[in-house]
């Protein structure tokens, strides 16, 4: 083999390392960047994938807390809807020295309608006596209520209902001798008897079963997060450890989660970092603590860990092995055929260097050939490129006027059949005004002066039709009447506010037509007041043809937009702003070209004009 076909091996052992050698300063600073770039992406890479991981562990636990507050809430609002309806519509309502026996309908009503999470319904005096209770049972020997802390919540914070914690009921002996584990709701309630008012206290013992439930379900995700339910005291509602929290083998924080007037927070525990979210549950005070170990985010990154090493080893490797390489191969002949190239640039015709190792000397012939083909290439890409043009304008231009005859002639079809000769003449006189502009010889550049006469005898077509269901306004600036536009691009826009803007409105429609110049723009709108354009269909209207609407031309926003840019370039074309129930106002922006034969033949012939280019 040549001196040209060396293998890697040799290339490496041609590296000469010498102080501003090419050489010695490709491998120096490519080996410095590739480090510093490794190192970097590896590090961002990690932190991360470690931020989003931690992120969409908290937002998780966010949700479903969330969704166990709103269940806590729930079952709290019954507990107070069951205490307000045995308030004011049993207790108030009745008279305890006359009516005791409605109170115990009333209260035995609520208990069935509600004995699936609720335990009693009872009635006390001020001196702690029983008034009335529900379910019907024996009151167990002198229970002393007053001492009790549901009873003393209660008259200490009379004008609010106190949720009480867990506690196992000891006031009713139901002959089964079971006990039952009940959250209270307790409030001071006013006592009718004969004439004289006193205060009692009503009390409602809901299953405490209902709460847990709740509980063990959102506990049961396991993965060494937990959850646990507190009052504004820190007082423990719910524990999924709560034998061991009894007997001392755990503490917690839940004081401090009380009282805490952050959602999201970090702290020590017995030595463990960990992370603690607090939802608070409606205006109960009570809060819902969600605990996570920050084990749970440190293990879940150790393989996102390994993945970054493995990836950055690979890429070090892999960028040390092109660095030798490259630093052998590319020398002074890439340089050289560089400098011939950057002449070329220039707009000389210099000598193309050939010379080096067969790929760069192979080089060197390619572009030294390309540059004999390149001008012929060039005006073989443009007459191309201009046929293709000229062939989707006729395309284009192909769609417009058989539909809108189509439908015009039906109208006059039906009129003559409906003996509306007059009309019908007017209509035949406008279409033929209409089609004279449309034909134009064939041209596809009319002057703004036609294009708004073809614009006024379509409308003039389209109000009989519509028996005058809309006006049309034409505020056009005369400056602008003897200047370059595609034709037909007014109708199809005036065809879609007649058809989806004011057609099904029950009032008179308007469309008002205005043209005026900007800078070195022209600037056509066509204004409706109909029933406007959602937002999520503005953006397809004047790309997706597959959205064309099956009503009127069948031309579209789409052909329109495209004859404009296929003409006048790619800067150029249609906006649109719609506002529901209010209309919609469609933007034509062409340049401002003065019409003359010259102009229009050089539109024409080379399908988009220098200053477009």
């Amino acid at each position: 083999m040549g001196c040209h076909h060396l293998s890697i091996g040799q290339n490496m052992r041609k590296i000469n390392y010498k102080p501003g050698n090419i050489q010695t300063t490709i491998m120096i600073a490519f080996s410095i960047i590739s480090a510093l770039i490794i190192l970097s992406m590896g590090i961002m890479m990690y932190w991360r994938f470690s931020d989003i991981s931690e992120e969409n562990i908290i937002e998780n636990n966010q949700k479903l807390m969330e969704q166990t507050a709103e269940s806590v809430e729930n079952y709290l609002i019954n507990m107070r809807q069951i205490s307000d309806a045995a308030y004011y519509y049993v207790i108030k309502e009745n008279d305890l020295s006359g009516n005791i026996d409605e109170i115990h309908k009333g209260m035995n009503l609520l208990y069935e309608a509600n004995k699936d999470k609720l335990r009693s319904i009872a009635v006390y005096n001020k001196y702690g006596s029983l008034m009335a209770a529900e379910p019907v049972a024996t009151q167990k020997e002198e229970p002393d209520v007053t001492k009790q802390e549901w009873f003393i919540q209660a008259m200490n914070r009379m004008e609010n209902i106190h949720f009480s914690t867990p506690h196992v009921q000891n006031l009713f002996d139901d002959g089964t001798y079971r006990y039952y584990w009940v959250l209270s709701a307790s409030r001071v309630v006013e006592l009718t008897n004969g004439t004289e008012s006193q205060t009692g206290v009503l009390l409602v013992d809901m299953d405490y079963s209902g709460i847990s439930r709740m509980m063990e379900q959102i506990n049961a995700s396991g993965n060494g997060q937990y959850y646990y339910l507190c009052d504004g005291n820190g007082n423990i509602i719910y524990h999924p450890h709560q034998v061991q929290l009894d007997n001392g083998m755990q503490s917690e924080s839940s004081v401090k989660a009380a009282a805490s007037d952050e959602k999201i927070y970090d702290e020590y525990m017995e030595g463990v970092h960990r992370k603690v979210i607090v939802n608070s549950i409606s205006y109960t005070g009570w809060k819902l603590v969600g605990v996570m170990p920050y084990s749970i985010f440190t293990t879940r990154m150790a393989d996102i860990k390994q993945f970054v090493l493995v990836v950055s080893l690979l890429m070090a490797m892999m960028l040390e092995l092109i660095n030798q390489v490259v630093s052998v191969r590319i020398s002074s002949p890439i340089m050289k055929l560089n400098n011939s190239v950057n002449k070329y640039e220039e707009g000389k015709e210099p000598h193309i260097y050939i010379g080096g190792s067969e790929e760069i000397r192979h080089l060197g012939k390619s572009i030294q050939e390309s540059y004999k083909q390149n001008l012929s290439l060039m005006k073989r890409v443009v007459w191309e490129q201009n046929e293709r043009r000229k062939s989707e304008l006729d395309v284009l231009q192909s769609q417009i006027n058989p539909h809108f005859l189509y439908n015009t002639l039906d109208s006059i079809t039906w009129m003559i059949e409906g003996e509306k000769n007059e009309e019908a003449a007017f209509m035949i006189t406008q279409l033929a005004k209409l089609f004279r502009i449309s034909l134009s010889k064939g041209h596809t550049i009319i002057s703004i002066r036609d294009e708004l006469q073809h614009a006024q005898s379509y409308m003039n077509i389209q109000k009989i039709r519509y028996k005058n269901k809309f006006e049309v306004v034409f505020d056009i600036d005369p400056e602008i009447l003897d200047h370059c536009v595609v034709k037909l691009v007014l109708q199809p826009i005036l065809e879609n506010a007649i058809n989806y803007g004011i057609r099904e409105m029950d009032g008179c429609g308007i469309i008002n037509v205005c043209g005026k110049k900007v800078d070195d723009r022209i600037i056509l709108s066509v204004s409706d007041n109909g029933m406007g354009i959602p937002d999520d269909e503005i953006g397809f209207l004047l790309k997706d043809t597959n959205r064309i609407r099956k009503r009127g031309s069948g031309v579209g926003l789409v052909n329109v937009n495209n004859r404009i840019k296929i003409l006048f370039g790619g800067q150029y074309g249609l906006y649109i702003e719609s506002e529901l129930d209010e209309g919609t106002t469609v933007y034509i922006n062409i340049p401002a070209i003065e019409y003359t034969e010259e102009n229009r033949k050089h539109f024409e012939e080379r399908s988009m004009p220098e200053e477009a280019q």
